[in-house]
Order: structure tokens, then C-alpha cells, then sequence
């Protein structure tokens, strides 16, 4: 008789008795290949048997658990919905009524006088009864035996594959390696916590005496995620201020005199506050790395370009990256006469820039005559070799990944860093995606500036509407109109930018309208946006091209387009395109009738408050971090057990905990602190690395 070969974390699921190669291919569906891969398939939710309720005492509409006898089985045909399967249970107090529908695995799991527990919401079509609820046979020994308490784990699962499978299968492989579950955190942080162990908080996750107690553990496995995230983020800081000295700059300048006083405003005082840290960081001889986000509208270009010119000053170029050609483009038609009347040389490096003339702005970086240049992706491209790069303003960074920021990074000699975020980031994930950056941020809007003031119409509404853009137009007025989309669908009933275009030009006839999106050359948007912002457009229909960048004080009316199909977001973007002058501003969304409660209670919010970091806070609350950002094009992690917005607290003591262990010990090679390091290089592997650059 061949001696069974101990099971390791890595050991295959196939392997653990009952399973085999057959079964474990269902478990390879749910991404579960080994035995450490099976333990952190988590629940997504408890039943909670101490909450079970008498099938008399439930009401309509709630969410019930009940523990039953099976009276009747039963299976039809319906012409509508397949096949059909029903059963009768009842408590003793009165009858329920289970439906499942289109599940022809259940035809022979059901017995007349089995004990059972379902839960679902009680529905009523001529009795009390649940549609499709989630269910547990009670009268299997081994599935008794499983779950000896009140608090049975639900997990995700796939076909043939019951949440008795999976919790027999981690009950099993806890048993065969619980002990070689290796802690991950210092006892330090576990005493100061009262932090179950790790392989303790994986038990009790999955078998929890009570509801606090799952609550414990998964918080105890949430901090481990958000600890080796903010760990590696404490790194790259670290590790990016360690490297080669950056230029020690003379902040002193002429060019910042002279670019302030030909601005026909004043700076407010926490711009000023915000020039104070730049400046601090450009003299101390160390790589600024600095994070610069403030509200639409608040003045983060003129900050950013202030610090261009210090640059400029002390003899360095600066590679200033947008991520759209759109938002570089504005950037440019912006300050390239301001500053060349500073006799600053700038230009603008777009992919839609032709070959020859790419020619010669590559030859001009090189020799550095160009001082200041303006980009996109095109900035990464090998050509690009900068004389002297000493600063690297990324704008949008979110929207960049860590390699490509990196990548322009060392095109100079360890230049310094100033990231610009025209979205106000939540708190939270700004310690997320920002963990390695110094935070500042704008706090004020420059003053003189009036009230914009929102309205949620509807369709109903747009005669009115019409009547008061004519008498805006009429008083001087100019008008942005917003659209969701360039040209009409058939799959998409959305109000098209091409359509409205052709209706404005023909209700107001005797008015200058133009339109303006992403496919038109860049030369000719430019044109467009040179017309309207000299006051020779009154109403520009546009897509969101106009999102960001723009600052067109008389511009004081937008009206926006189907306001249900943007974020929170996106519609606070668009929405500082106007107030930027001394007089109220209006926005109007015009929204179609629905009764969908997301839409209704996002586009809410956006009409009682202008409150940048307000609104970003409630749009990830709506939505959840991945679709705020885009969990892979933003590079924002997924976590499977933390929950950015349930586990704020934890995320700030993690942040602090691994800041601190990384100051004391910055190369972890303290002997406590060794598998830290080894952890670092199992759960990152070669990203570790990019602390050398990031």
C-alpha cells in the first residue's frame, strides 16, 4: 500500500480526497487550481441560522431565511420561462412555496419529508412563495457535520459544483495544512491590533462562530492586502529619494516675476501655500515626487506652469505629458504665446504631428532649443532624447501606467516629478494610487467668480430651455452644448452631437454655431476653439472633447445631453468649463424620463453641490473603486478580500504602519523585518523593481 503524499498549499486541488482529476476541473472554473488558491475562495455572504424566521411572520417584499419540511415536488414545462421545478415546505406555522426555474440539475435533488433551509424574498402569486432561492438539504450527514453552528459560509459557484462541495473541500485542506499557513505580519502588529493569526483569521473566515467573528477575520486579511500594498508604495518613495541627487534649483526667478505680473489675476492663498512646497522640494537637492490635485477651475495649470519656469530658469527642459491629444493640444493653444512672450520656446509632440514636422521637433529637443514641450504618449516614443530633462509634469496621471511613467522618468537625469489630477481623488484611493507621492492640493478657487447654479429639466422643458439660451446669446452670452455621442445608432436612442447641431443652426438661424469633436483634425479644432474663445462662436455644440483645459470666462451656459450616460465624475469636468468669469453661470441637464434610482440619485447629488471632492467621494461610493477608475486601465489593485470603502480606517492604519517600518528600515534587512521582504517579492515579484524608478 503506497504511503499518501502530504498535501502542500501548492499541492493541486485534484488531490484532496473526493475530488479527483474529474471534479477538479469545476474548480478550475472558478479559478481555484491549488490548495492555497481553494482557501481564498472567501464567502461572499452568511446565512445566519439564529436569523431564521417562521413562514407566517415573513411579509412581502423582505428578505427571509426559512427552515422547512418538503411537503410537495413538482416539475412542469412553461411555454415562457423552460422547465420548472416547485416544491411545498412548511414550519409547522404556515406554507411556502419554492420556484426554480430553468434548473434541470435540481429534478432529483428534492424528497418528500427532507429537511430544508432556503433563503430569498418572499414573493406572493396566490401564496407565499421564493423564486429561484438559495437552498441546503439538512438531512446529509456529512453536510451536518460541516457546518456544526448557526453561521454557514456561501460561496461563489459554478455548475455541478454546490456550496457543500466547497466548504467539505476547505474543511478538508485546512485540516491537511493549516500548519503550514506562514504568518505574514510583524507579532508587533498583531499584538497592537488584536489581530488573529493568519492561518487562524482563514479558519474562522470560513467557519465563524458568529457573524463578528467572520467580520475579525476578514478584516485581519484585508489589513495584510492594503499593508503590502502601502509596504511597496513606501518603498518606491524611499528608494526614489535615494537615488542620484536631482538639480538643486534656484527658486528666485525672473521668469516666475514676469509670468505673474502679466497675469490679469491674483494667485490665491493656497496656490501660494502650494508654490511654497514645490519650491522647498526643488531646492533640498532630492527628487520632488509631488501629487498637485485641486477642484475644477482652481488654478493647477498656472502652479504647474510657474514650476516649469523655475526649471526653464536654472537651464533644464521640462516634458510636460497629457493623456489625450486633445488636452495637450489645449495645453499648448493655451500658454505657447504667453510664453513665448517670456521668451520661452515651447511646442507640441502628438502622434497627429506629421513626420516631418516631428523631425524637427526631435532636433530641437536635442539641442535643447526647445525648453518646454507638450505631449502625449508620443513624448515616450525612443526618438524623444531630451539635452537636459530636470522636470516631468504628468497631467492625468491615473490615466498612465506605472511603466510608461517610468519610461519618461529616465529620459532624464533623475529629474523631478510634479503630477497634476484634474479629477479630485478620493482620499482613500489617493493613498492607493498615489501612496508613493507627497499630496498638495488646491483648496480654493480664485475669488471674483460667480455662482453656477444646475437644473435637472426634462424633455418637456426644452421650448423653455430654447427661449432662455436665445436671451443669454442676445445679453452676450456664449453657450457650450454638450453631447454624448458624435453620430446617431441604431442600437443607442441617444440625442447625437451632428443631430443637435443641425437643429440649433436651424432654430437660431441668425446665430454663429459650430461643432467640435475628437475626429476633426487637430488644426481645425484648434481654429474652432481660437473662434469661440474671441467670441465669434455663440454656441458650440461639442462631445467631451472640451472636458477638460478650457477656460473661457464669457462662456456662462451649458446645457448637457443625456447626463445619465456620465459619471459623477465626467459631468463635474464638463461643469467647469463655465463659472470661470464675474457673472452666475447656468448648466442645464436635459434628461429623458426614467425611473431608474442610480441615475436619479447620482444626478442628484451633482445638482446640490459643486464640491469637487464631495462629488468624487459619492461617485465611488456609487459605482465601487473598479468602475470609478477602471481597475485595469488605471492600474488601481484588485483586491479579493479589502474594501475600499468599508476599510478606510484599516487603509489608514496600514499606510501608516508600512510608512513607518520603511523609514526604520528601508532596505528591510532587519531581522524581523526579513519576510516582509520575501512576501514583497512573492505577492509583487518583478514590480518590486520598479522601486528604482517610481
Amino acid at each position: 500500500m503506497t504511503k499518501e503524499k502530504p498535501l502542500t498549499l501548492e499541492s493541486d486541488i485534484q488531490y484532496l480526497k473526493g475530488i479527483g482529476p474529474k471534479k477538479a476541473t469545476l474548480f478550475y472554473r472558478l479559478g481555484i487550481y491549488k490548495i492555497e488558491d481553494l482557501l481564498y475562495h472567501l464567502p461572499y455572504r452568511y446565512w445566519n441560522l439564529k436569523a431564521i424566521k417562521k413562514i407566517k411572520d415573513c411579509k412581502i417584499g423582505e428578505e427571509a431565511t426559512i427552515e422547512g419540511k418538503i411537503l410537495l415536488v413538482g416539475e412542469r414545462e412553461s411555454k415562457t420561462k423552460g422547465n420548472v421545478v416547485e416544491i411545498v415546505i412548511t414550519d409547522g406555522s404556515d406554507y411556502l412555496k419554492c420556484v426554480w426555474f430553468n434548473r434541470p440539475d435540481l429534478r432529483n435533488k428534492f424528497q418528500r419529508n427532507q429537511k430544508i433551509v432556503v433563503s430569498g424574498k418572499i414573493d406572493f402569486y396566490k401564496q407565499k412563495e421564493m423564486v429561484n432561492p438559495y437552498y441546503e438539504i439538512l438531512d446529509e450527514e456529512n453536510n451536518k457535520k460541516i457546518y456544526a453552528g448557526t453561521i454557514i459560509p456561501l460561496y461563489p459557484l459554478t455548475e455541478k459544483l454546490s456550496n457543500w462541495d466547497i466548504r467539505r473541500a476547505i474543511k478538508q485542506a485546512l485540516a491537511k495544512t493549516y500548519h503550514l499557513i506562514e504568518e505574514d505580519l510583524p507579532e508587533r502588529i498583531l499584538q497592537k491590533y488584536s489581530f488573529f493569526t493568519k492561518n487562524e483569521a482563514i479558519k474562522k473566515i470560513h467557519f465563524p462562530e458568529d457573524l463578528k467573528e467572520a467580520e475579525r477575520a476578514r478584516k485581519r486579511l484585508a489589513y495584510s492586502e492594503l499593508f503590502y500594498l502601502e509596504l511597496i508604495l513606501a518603498l518606491n518613495k524611499k528608494k526614489y529619494e535615494e537615488l542620484k541627487a536631482s538639480p538643486i534649483l534656484k527658486t528666485d526667478c525672473e521668469l516666475t516675476k514676469k509670468f505673474l505680473a502679466s497675469l490679469n489675476f491674483q494667485l490665491t492663498p493656497s496656490q501660494i501655500k502650494v508654490i511654497k512646497e514645490i519650491e522647498d522640494d526643488l531646492k533640498r537637492g532630492k527628487s520632488m515626487t509631488r501629487l498637485l490635485q485641486g477642484d475644477v477651475g482652481s488654478g493647477k495649470t498656472v502652479v504647474a506652469l510657474y514650476t516649469s519656469l523655475i526649471a526653464i530658469e536654472n537651464g533644464y527642459q521640462v516634458a510636460f505629458m497629457a493623456p489625450t491629444e486633445i488636452l495637450a493640444e489645449q495645453h499648448f493653444f493655451n500658454w505657447y504665446k504667453e510664453l513665448l512672450k517670456l521668451g520661452v520656446k515651447s511646442a507640441l509632440l502628438t502622434s497627429s504631428v506629421n513626420k516631418k514636422e516631428k523631425e524637427k521637433i526631435y532636433l530641437k529637443i536635442r539641442t535643447g532649443e526647445i525648453q518646454l514641450v507638450f505631449g502625449t504618449h508620443a513624448l515616450l516614443e525612443s526618438e524623444v532624447i531630451f539635452k537636459n530633462l530636470g522636470l516631468v509634469i504628468v497631467d492625468e496621471q491615473h490615466r498612465f501606467g506605472v511603466m510608461q511613467r517610468a519610461k519618461l522618468l529616465l529620459k532624464g537625469n533623475n529629474p523631478h516629478f510634479l503630477v497634476m489630477t484634474a479629477t479630485p481623488i478620493p482620499r482613500t484611493l489617493s493613498y492607493i494610487l498615489y501612496g508613493d507621492l507627497d499630496i498638495s492640493t488646491i483648496t480654493e478657487k480664485p475669488p471674483g467668480r460667480g455662482k453656477v447654479i444646475t437644473k435637472l429639466i426634462s424633455e418637456k422643458a426644452r421650448d423653455k430651455l430654447i427661449e432662455k439660451i436665445r436671451k443669454a446669446v442676445l445679453a452676450g452670452h456664449q453657450v457650450y452644448w454638450v453631447c454624448p455621442v458624435i453620430e446617431e445608432s441604431e442600437k443607442l436612442s441617444l440625442r447625437a452631437a451632428t443631430k443637435v447641431y443641425q437643429e440649433i443652426k436651424n432654430t437660431f438661424p441668425d446665430l454663429k454655431v459650430a461643432l467640435i469633436h475628437g475626429r476633426l483634425k487637430s488644426e481645425e479644432r484648434m481654429r474652432i476653439m481660437e473662434e469661440f474663445k474671441k467670441g465669434n462662436i455663440q454656441i458650440l455644440v461639442t462631445t467631451t472633447v472640451i472636458e477638460v483645459g478650457v477656460d473661457i470666462p464669457n462662456a456662462s451656459l451649458m446645457v448637457i445631453e443625456h447626463p445619465e450616460r456620465f459619471g459623477l465624475a465626467q459631468l463635474h469636468q464638463l461643469r467647469g468649463r463655465i463659472g470661470r468669469g464675474e457673472k452666475d453661470s447656468y448648466c442645464f441637464l436635459v434628461l429623458p424620463k426614467t425611473d431608474d434610482e442610480k441615475i436619479l440619485l447620482r444626478l442628484t447629488y451633482f445638482v446640490k453641490s459643486d464640491d469637487g471632492f464631495y462629488l468624487s467621494e459619492k461617485d465611488l461610493e456609487l459605482r465601487g473603486p473598479g468602475e470609478f477608475f477602471g481597475t485595469r486601465q488605471h492600474g488601481l489593485p484588485e483586491f479579493k478580500i479589502a474594501d475600499l470603502l468599508k476599510d478606510k480606517d484599516l487603509l489608514l492604519k496600514a499606510k501608516e504602519d508600512a510608512f513607518e517600518i520603511i523609514a526604520d528600515d528601508p532596505n528591510l534587512i532587519k531581522f524581523e523585518n526579513r519576510h516582509l521582504r520575501e512576501n514583497l517579492l512573492k505577492r509583487f515579484g518583478d514590480k518590486v523593481e520598479l522601486a528604482r524608478v517610481i
